[in-house]
């Protein structure tokens, strides 16, 4: 029998640019799906920094997406656009989604929704989609990681971080990451971190020349940017590359870029949110062959640090902001 969609839901609105607490319940209209569109009930959604740069006004939604914060979503089909032939009503997805997440339903294209993989639930499966489509393209794709090789990721104990290690070792890579305590470190080393390096107490570039018997690393993924771009420089080994997915310590640097000519490198980097629903769908084919069976195995999962309810969503932010966090934090919407 098929659910009665009412006319409006609740959402989390950003009031105005501002702190956490401009985060507040409003009320919306329900999407209406357009065609190869789902409508999803939204039982759980995952939070971003994307999300807080958002709300602090320096994140913008791309044009014709919705205003509402939120990324990634978890819930049930409830209504199918014109020309879906994908999934039915009723089936469990999990979805990357340009903006809308933070609300009681959501709708995105139909090849941007994954099913959730066998054995999760709605919070696991809310906290999948933007770390793996992120990792799987920065580190794999646009950063071409190969077994064997030695790869490093900044920021080792968040969203991203707990993602890319576990993937990376799924691989076959050798994996080295930083994170800001002791505590954090001991998490990443038993998501499979071959050495865990804390950057408040020890210079990272000794500490990666030491651990590679100075070889550097092939790969590192930097959410970082400022003074690590010139150190990323000087771990790389010979004809290594360097993917840039965020810049928390500032977007303009400078750096002695005959590190990158001698060593023959390469520092890319992309944007995610912005890019077409088909190339989206392209991740998501890949990580549906490659990646899925791994999530169902358990080889792979989400790390949740913290679970809140949607009207505190603001606390979510709070959350991300201090730090402190290991892994995602989800908003339970149920």
């Amino acid at each position: 029998m098929a659910e009665t969609i009412p006319t409006t839901m609740t959402a989390i609105e950003i009031t105005a640019p501002g702190g956490p607490l401009v985060l507040k319940p409003g009320e919306r209209g329900v999407p209406e799906p357009k065609a190869g569109e789902l409508l999803i009930k939204v039982r759980a959604a995952g939070v971003n920094r994307p999300d807080v740069l958002q709300r602090q006004g320096f994140y913008p939604p791309p044009a014709g997406a919705s205003d509402i914060p939120g990324l990634e979503i978890a819930g049930d089909v409830v209504a199918v656009g014109e020309g879906v032939t994908r999934f039915r009503m009723g089936e469990r997805v999990t979805a990357l989604v340009a903006g809308g997440g933070y609300a009681q339903y959501c709708v995105v294209h139909e090849t941007n929704a994954l099913p959730i993989p066998a054995g999760y639930g709605f919070i696991e499966a809310a906290a999948i989609p933007e770390t793996y489509f992120t990792v799987w393209h920065n580190v794999f794709e646009r950063g071409g990681l190969q077994s064997g090789e030695t790869f490093l990721v900044h920021g080792g104990s968040s969203g991203i971080g707990t993602t890319a290690i576990q993937l990376a070792k799924a691989f076959g890579a050798t994996v080295i990451t930083s994170a800001g305590s002791d505590e954090k470190c001991e998490a990443c080393r038993k998501l499979g971190a071959d050495c865990a390096i804390n950057y408040r107490s020890e210079d990272f570039v000794e500490a990666v020349k030491e651990a590679t018997g100075g070889k550097g690393v092939n790969l590192t993924l930097d959410m970082v940017g400022g003074d690590y771009t010139e150190r990323n420089y000087e771990v790389a080994a010979l004809d290594g590359r360097i993917v840039q997915i965020a810049f928390l310590n500032g977007a303009k640097v400078t750096t002695d870029i005959s590190k990158l000519m001698v060593k023959r490198l390469t520092h890319t980097g992309s944007t995610l949110r912005n890019r077409p629903v088909e190339f989206k769908a392209g991740i998501a084919r890949e990580l549906e062959l490659k990646v899925w069976p791994l999530l169902v195995e358990r080889r792979v999962a989400p790390v949740i640090d913290m679970i809140y309810p949607l009207h505190e969503a603001w606390r979510a932010h709070e959350r991300i902001e201090d730090g402190h966090h290991i892994g995602k934090i989800v908003l339970d919407v149920s």
